[in-house]
């Protein structure tokens, strides 16, 4: 299984942690462990995610503000929830 990897925000005292693709190579039956996770330190030491993820679904239910890019340039904007919902974002994805 990969390992999440946390960002470098001592330092700074940020209280923040960036994940970079959680999910990628994981079987599907570990991907909602690993954001049951994120979602736990999130909640349970108040800190601040910062994710890049492929799998938008998943990605964009978690986020509380999600951003989605196309080659590179912002497509759309907003909570992550309505993000995930928008059929505008399955057409980007999908291309249709």
């Amino acid at each position: 299984m990969r390992h999440l990897t946390r960002g470098q925000t001592a330092p700074r005292n940020i209280p923040a942690e960036r994940v970079d693709e959680p999910s990628i190579g994981l079987e599907p039956r570990f991907i909602d462990m690993i954001f049951a996770i994120l979602q736990d330190l999130q909640r349970r030491n108040g800190k601040s995610i910062l994710m890049v993820e492929q799998n938008a679904k998943n990605g964009l239910e978690f986020a509380d503000v999600g951003y989605v890019l196309v080659s590179g340039q912002l497509a759309r904007a907003g909570h992550g929830a309505n993000l995930a919902a928008d059929p505008e974002v399955d057409r980007l994805f999908l291309g249709e």
